[in-house]
């Protein structure tokens, strides 16, 4: 069965290549053609595309946005960005809004009908620098959700622990079977790792972060 594409650019000489081209392929079928955004929602309604080639950059409404409309109004209808930016600005929003491709514009011919073959064989396909772009924003975004223990060792979050309870590093180094210079360095490190400037501060965070239960005030 022919893949239905609907191809959505703003730029005539553009559209109309994509189309002189892809009708030339076998299982590709072009069943519509937009010329901004807005028309791209509206066609893909009517026409309920197997795929779009959407361009980024549109009037009355930009590529991003009507990926959006048309991802939460018909999930099934996969769209593969096809635009001449390879910037952060516009690619992250641009798979966040539920693209299943980007490839820019150079892309070459024979290429961009395996792509279209790929995505609709469940496949994502991103050109190589908007994969990077995408590994580098997962990454960032995990490096933000790390909290401050997360740094510390399970040597040091025993010791944090051991802080909050009131001990000494004489009674640490008796209660972890460990020497009291050894407690003393995972001590200096807890403090560097979280930022804190003494062993109260280190008492207090590990109360607030439930490491360890706050005891009541004596009687």
């Amino acid at each position: 069965m022919a893949i239905r594409v609907l191809i959505a650019d703003d730029h005539h000489v553009v559209r109309r290549g994509l189309v002189f081209f892809l009708k030339t392929q076998e299982m590709i079928e072009v069943v519509g053609e937009a010329a901004n955004g807005k028309e791209a929602v509206e066609l893909a309604r009517k026409l309920n595309p197997d795929l779009i080639l959407m361009d980024l950059i549109m009037p009355e409404m930009d590529g991003i946005q009507a990926t959006k409309m048309i991802k939460s109004e018909i999930p099934k209808i996969k769209i593969m960005m096809l635009t001449s930016f390879s910037d952060q600005e516009h690619v992250i929003p641009a798979v966040e809004a539920g693209a299943s491709g980007y490839q820019l514009k150079d892309i070459q011919p024979d290429e961009l009908v395996s792509s279209i073959k790929r995505i609709m064989n469940g496949e994502d396909q991103l050109h190589p620098k908007a994969t990077s772009l995408v590994m580098k924003h997962l990454s960032s975004n995990n490096r933000q959700e790390r909290k401050p223990l997360d740094d510390l060792t399970k040597r040091e979050l025993e010791v944090l622990k051991e802080i909050a309870s009131g001990k000494s590093n004489k009674e640490i180094a008796s209660s972890l079977f460990i020497t009291e210079k050894t407690v003393k360095t995972h001590v200096s490190n807890v403090l560097a790792k979280l930022g804190l400037a003494d062993r109260t501060q280190a008492a207090l965070y590990a109360v607030r972060n439930q490491l360890v239960d706050q005891q009541p005030p004596s009687a």
